[in-house]
């Protein structure tokens, strides 16, 4: 692999991360080959463009601000790494399970990682999958 498709890869993995935090949602989804997120903090999958957009609608409404802040990123074979800090204010109905949590108005700023796996020789991600604990952001808010 060429050092320039490395380059690219992590360059969109950036602009991904760059779009969710301004709410880009069809750019996001441009920079797909197939929408796709598993997530490994719950177990859920959103396969396909519906599902992935209704993933964004879910998880912003409690987290309108919600951010990313990259601490480091790495490339290797068909995969980036990237190592950030998540950060939010619950201002927004928070689902979880058959509970509906009011907002608290609390913030939190967890450290997660996430995968981005990419199409072969393309720099088109095939999968996010962010791996988090979700007990860490229930804790910062006083949920738990």
């Amino acid at each position: 692999m060429s050092d320039n498709l490395a380059e690219q890869r992590i360059e969109t993995v950036k602009r991904h991360m760059a779009l969710e935090i301004t709410h880009e949602w069809d750019a996001v989804i441009a920079t797909f080959d197939h929408p796709r997120y598993e997530m490994y903090g719950t177990g859920q999958v959103f396969d396909g463009e519906a599902a992935v957009r209704a993933y964004f609608a879910a998880s912003r409404t409690p987290f309108p601000d919600q951010g990313n802040e990259i601490i480091s990123i790495a490339h290797g074979g068909d995969t980036v790494l990237v190592e950030f800090w998540l950060t939010g204010t619950h201002s927004g109905p928070l689902k979880i399970g058959d509970k509906l949590i009011t907002p608290t108005g609390r913030s939190f700023r967890v450290r997660m990682a996430a995968t981005f796996e990419f199409k072969p020789n393309s720099d088109r991600i095939l999968c996010e999958r962010p791996y988090f604990d979700q007990m860490a952001v229930l804790k910062a808010l006083g949920i738990v």
